[in-house]
């Protein structure tokens, strides 16, 4: 610097620099680390020059030959995940497929309780008729003083919606309770069958109501203990079938 020389000049006439030096050298610490970035980025770049430089060669297809590289690559990195997800599939998470759902009553063997009905016969309207005719129809066997007139009333409803007859029967004293319940509870579609020889109670013994499936074949599943919310309108619907030829349900289930 030529102190003759213009004021922030030196005699070379280069623009003037504003040097600072700092008073603790620790400040400088910043200013190092960011140069030391700089260096290490660029042999980065020199190292991944030297690399790709043989793929620059016209003989090796020039920039084009990076291409294949990198879907080689790509490939490589899928195949990899997807061998990795079946590794890491659990059993819990594996997908599974469901058999579909039929409607139809599950095949389990025959009807429990399946028995054949007895010989002899009930009065219905005042006729002498074989139990054994009293084909794809329900029976339900009235005890003297049951209280069940909300189970027959559920009972022939169900019956009247599948076209099913529905038959209260009784014997001995219980005969003569028969008309009133069929018109109170039958809807519309009862017939009171007085077993006044007691064929059907010496045949079942009935506890409380006892419901007789009868079916084409004079088959009958005999049903005890009917929970209140019985719904036996699968059942009936089969009762045009040959009982030994369906398989188990739960007709009662409500």
């Amino acid at each position: 610097m030529s102190f003759a020389s213009e004021p922030g000049r030196d005699d070379g006439n280069l623009p003037p620099v504003n040097v600072v030096i700092p008073d603790d050298a620790r400040e400088l610490d910043r200013d190092v680390l960011a140069y030391h970035r700089e260096l290490r980025a660029r042999r980065r770049r020199q190292r991944l020059t030297r690399l790709l430089r043989p793929l620059r060669l016209p003989e090796f297809g020039g920039h084009a030959a990076i291409i294949p590289l990198i879907a080689a690559c790509l490939a490589i990195s899928l195949v990899g995940g997807a061998l990795l997800s079946v590794i890491t599939m659990s059993p819990a998470s594996a997908p599974t497929l469901s058999a579909p759902q039929s409607s139809a009553r599950p095949a389990a063997g025959p009807p429990s309780g399946l028995t054949e009905l007895p010989a002899g016969t009930v009065q219905l309207s005042g006729r002498a008729v074989a139990l054994r005719s009293l084909v794809s129809s329900t029976i339900a066997l009235v005890p003297a003083n049951c209280g069940c007139g909300a189970a027959l009333g559920r009972l022939a409803g169900q019956a009247a919606g599948t076209h099913v007859s529905v038959y209260f029967a009784g014997t001995g004293q219980e005969v003569a309770q028969l008309p009133s319940l069929v018109t109170r509870y039958g809807d519309g579609a009862a017939v009171a069958a007085a077993d006044y020889g007691g064929v059907l109670s010496a045949r079942y013994r009935p506890d409380g109501l006892t419901v007789l499936l009868v079916f084409r074949d004079a088959t009958a599943e005999v049903l005890r203990n009917l929970p209140a919310s019985f719904q036996l309108t699968p059942m009936l619907r089969e009762l045009n079938l040959a009982g030994a030829s369906l398989s188990a349900g739960d007709p009662a289930a409500p």
